[in-house]
């Protein structure tokens, strides 16, 4: 489809690893034509995680953290159209997700919910000269909603098949899922921990970002005790709409539930993470009122943590797992793809959240638009 229009999404989460990009042909059928992985700034990082944890200063530190993320994001923007070829007057518009702060929902016992990204979309469409939709959250929780996950319409218009109920659990910091039968969404919500915590402990103990395919976990063995303690977390009993982030499952709370395990060995404590983000997404599945699930897909960083893997299918069994590379998207790239197709739904003037899955009181046209630079008028 030549004539579809071509959108970039961006995409940082909350493991605060880098920065994806891809463009994407949008339409009926999206297409994903290039990508492009950029790591964050070591200094960028730091000012990230320090606000993520609250201190002092924070609204001086938040408007610089945030123009710099502009930058960064316009950089990256440009680096992808460079690896592309295009140029950036081809380009309908850019989706950036930004980085979240904070995630405040109802789901959480807040009664005034929100949530913050930091990544000026107006640097953004400065530095570029496109189009940038942005602030996509804010308006499903201004309905009512969760403001998360909302990805889930985006599975349904690429993941969907008729005759089939699929499952597709995206396992980044924080790990949620969709149900699709067909291509109508079900349910979606968020499981629980991802990565968040298993990386944690990898870089306290390795000195390595990660768990490198889950290696060091899967030498381990899950403790049965402490796997219960960390289950029993209040929030992981709710159902319904629900999401969550680091503000509810961080170092800090991991820290004080080991405090009565002083004996345990680290290489089995990431063997329990490991166990705890697994039977969250299988308790989850279970949890759904459906006639039985078909297929897992799983997408996200967990798609490349083997151990991972390997206890979902233990759990799943005989549900067949799989990754969304079998469906034609790595992994790596779905939730970036994610941002630049709902970017185009939001200039088209179509929804792009799935009240299913957040609870809002209906659909809504997300995100604020920024335009991009004027052109020069022809006489």
């Amino acid at each position: 489809m030549p004539d579809s229009p071509l959108c970039i999404g961006l995409m940082s989460g909350t493991s605060l690893d880098g920065v994806d990009a891809v463009l994407l042909r949008c339409g009926p059928e999206p297409n994903l034509l290039t990508t492009l992985e950029s790591p964050l700034p070591p200094d960028i990082r730091a000012a990230a995680a320090a606000l993520c944890r609250g201190s002092e200063g924070e609204i001086e530190r938040l408007g610089v953290l945030d123009r710099q993320l502009g930058e960064l994001f316009a950089e990256v923007t440009l680096a992808l159209l460079a690896k592309s070829g295009h140029d950036p007057e081809e380009i309908r518009a850019i989706g950036s997700h930004g980085i979240t702060l904070r995630h405040r929902p109802a789901s959480g016992g807040h009664h005034t919910p929100f949530t913050l990204q930091a990544g000026d979309p107006n640097t953004i469409a400065e530095k570029t000269g496109i189009t940038t939709v942005a602030d996509f959250r804010r308006r499903d929780i201004a309905a009512g909603g969760e403001g998360a996950p909302l990805v889930p319409a985006f599975h349904a218009a690429v993941f969907g098949r008729v005759n089939e109920t699929r499952a597709v659990v995206n396992i980044g910091g924080i790990a949620n899922l969709t149900l699709l039968r067909n291509d109508q969404v079900l349910a979606g919500f968020d499981t629980g921990p991802g990565n968040t915590l298993l990386d944690f402990w990898a870089q306290k103990h390795l000195g390595t970002p990660c768990d490198r395919n889950g290696a060091w976990g899967a030498e381990g063995r899950a403790h049965q005790p402490l796997l219960e303690q960390l289950r029993a977390h209040p929030w992981l009993k709710r159902t319904g709409p629900r999401s969550t982030g680091k503000e509810m499952f961080n170092p800090e709370w991991l820290e004080g539930q080991l405090q009565a395990y002083p004996g345990l060995s680290a290489r089995d404590v990431q063997a329990t993470l490991g166990e705890l983000t697994a039977e969250c997404i299988a308790l989850s599945l279970q949890a759904c009122d459906t006639d039985g699930i078909d297929a897992v897909y799983v997408c996200g960083g967990g798609a490349y943590n083997s151990d991972l893997m390997r206890r979902l299918y233990r759990l799943l069994s005989p549900t067949r797992l799989e990754t969304t590379a079998a469906l034609g998207v790595a992994p790596e790239w779905v939730e970036a793809a994610a941002f630049a197709w709902l970017a185009w739904r939001t200039l088209e003037g179509l929804s792009g959240n799935a009240p299913e899955v957040t609870g809002a009181h209906g659909e809504r046209i997300l995100g604020g638009i920024y335009p991009g630079r004027l052109r020069a008028r022809r006489s």
